[in-house]
């Protein structure tokens, strides 16, 4: 077992960790406050090679594998949880791309977004349901070279702001269920799109919303893969995204644990340092244990994808257990920093209502642990 980085990763994990520091942890306060980016900051992040490092040269990527990406998104994640969501998306959407768009549109808009010239969305949930995504609504009709796309996706990430969007929608009967299924890519200029923001807790500068599509029209040739086929295309892209969400969410608690060590330490009452009682460092040091053990397996998840190894159970693991996981460490931590802590002058409670979302978005707990028990147990064992 060999748990050490390659030198490709190593200095692509110190480039990113420079920058986001640098660039990125003085404006977290901000972009909470003004609900967006500067993309010019998205820009510079493509630059230095630090937007889906993983995907194949021949479209402008790295080739750097998935352990990469995941070494990228903790550091910027410490620094921004929010836009560390620029990664998440830019991986999730562009292996989508490379593996199932035609060659021709897949070299139109994956070089832009690995340069951070544009933001590509995932529309998959509907107002029916998120969880049983099979049951899709949304209508798309094929009219000779083009399908005419009606209904509406909600709690979308970035909708109001994504340049383009991966729209998934019904082409088949509803009772043909997942195979039924079909994604486009939809550029969000199209006309008869209306869009909508959410007021959400948190992860406001990412922003959820709606996307309502009224008889928009979208060529064929920006069908990916086969027609019935899109349901399956976006579960297996999200296999690497929970890694990634996992080793996002902990890069903050992890964070958040260091600036407690070194607060415990100078923090004196009863003239002691607040480190000597065993109240407040073995519950940190408890903590400290999750999260290093949650990152391994986050890591691990990502090291199986690069083998071609089986990695379905792992990332869903670390799906439900890396956000609820950060939300309690951050929380253990705000309490530690006393009166100061409950304060806007530090980051705790921004990073708690950041976190808390991915409980709920790309994959409740509930149905991770059916994916789990379905691996282990077989699905037709576990039915629900």
């Amino acid at each position: 077992m060999n748990f050490a980085l390659s030198p490709e990763q190593e200095a692509i994990g110190e480039t990113a960790r420079r920058f986001a520091q640098d660039r990125l942890a003085p404006l977290y306060r901000k972009h909470d406050v003004t609900g967006q980016f500067d993309r010019s900051l998205i820009a510079e992040m493509g630059a230095l090679g630090l937007i889906a490092p993983e995907l194949p040269e021949n479209y402008g990527g790295l080739g750097l594998g998935y352990v990469a990406a995941g070494v990228i998104i903790e550091s910027i994640a410490a620094a921004d949880f929010n836009i560390a969501y620029i990664q998440l998306l830019a991986s999730l959407n562009g292996h989508i791309l490379a593996d199932h768009a035609p060659p021709e549109l897949a070299g139109q808009w994956l070089p832009r977004l690995m340069r951070g010239e544009i933001i590509i969305a995932l529309a998959l949930t509907e107002p029916q349901g998120g969880s049983d995504a099979a049951r899709l609504q949304l209508k798309m009709t094929r009219e000779g070279d083009s399908y005419v796309l009606n209904g509406e996706k909600t709690s979308i990430s970035m909708a109001d702001q994504a340049d383009a969007a991966i729209v998934f929608g019904r082409t088949g009967r509803p009772e043909d269920g997942a195979s039924g299924i079909t994604a486009l890519l939809v550029d969000m200029a199209s006309p008869g799109i209306h869009r909508g923001r959410f007021s959400d807790h948190g992860q406001r500068a990412i922003g959820r919303g709606s996307l309502i599509f009224d008889n928009v029209r979208v060529t064929a040739a920006n069908r990916l893969g086969d027609e019935g086929a899109g349901f399956k295309q976006v579960m297996q892209g999200f296999d690497f995204s929970r890694a990634l969400i996992g080793l996002q969410c902990l890069a903050v608690a992890e964070a958040s644990l260091r600036e407690t060590w070194q607060y415990v330490q100078e923090r004196r009452a009863f003239g002691q340092p607040l480190s000597a009682f065993q109240g407040v460092s073995h519950m940190l040091a408890e903590f400290d244990t999750y999260v290093t053990a949650a990152r391994l397996l986050c890591q691990k998840t990502l090291w199986l994808k690069d083998a071609g190894l089986p990695h379905s159970a792992e990332a869903a693991m670390v799906k439900w257990w890396g956000p609820k996981l950060a939300y309690e460490t951050i929380h253990q931590c705000l309490l530690v920093h006393g009166h100061a802590g409950y304060s806007i002058d530090l980051p705790f409670e921004q990073r708690m209502r950041d976190v808390l979302g991915l409980q709920i978005g790309d994959g409740t707990a509930q149905v991770m642990k059916t994916i789990v028990a379905r691996i282990r147990a077989g699905r037709k064992n576990v039915p629900y």
